[in-house]
């Protein structure tokens, strides 16, 4: 399994797309399909039948995942590419514009 640039958590910016520019938080990483979930971005609606979970049913707006390609790393309020170096003997992530630690 190769190491992903963008984690669970982070804050990204879209860099391509129909939400170009909004910024957002990561609320989960889709290794396999290279996607990801964003809070706030590529909302779609979807109709629900109604369910003991949701007994009205109706339009529920949701995100749905966007291409990994199409995110940034918002590093210190800035986007930013992201690379890999070695601290130590722990593999970690740092800022391609700055050269800092990320974590």
């Amino acid at each position: 399994m190769s190491m992903m640039k963008i984690k669970k958590g982070d804050t990204v910016k879209v860099i391509a797309g129909k939400d170009n520019g909004a910024e957002g938080k990561v609320i989960s990483v889709d290794v396999k399909k290279h996607r990801v979930l964003v809070e706030g971005i590529n909302m779609i609606t979807k109709h629900a039948k109604p369910s003991q979970a949701n007994p009205n049913g109706g339009i529920i707006r949701r995100e749905a995942p966007i291409d990994i390609s199409n995110v940034m790393l918002v590093f210190k309020g800035k986007p930013t590419r992201v690379g890999f170096k070695m601290d130590g003997d722990k593999k970690v992530r740092f800022a391609k514009s700055t050269g800092e630690v990320i974590d």
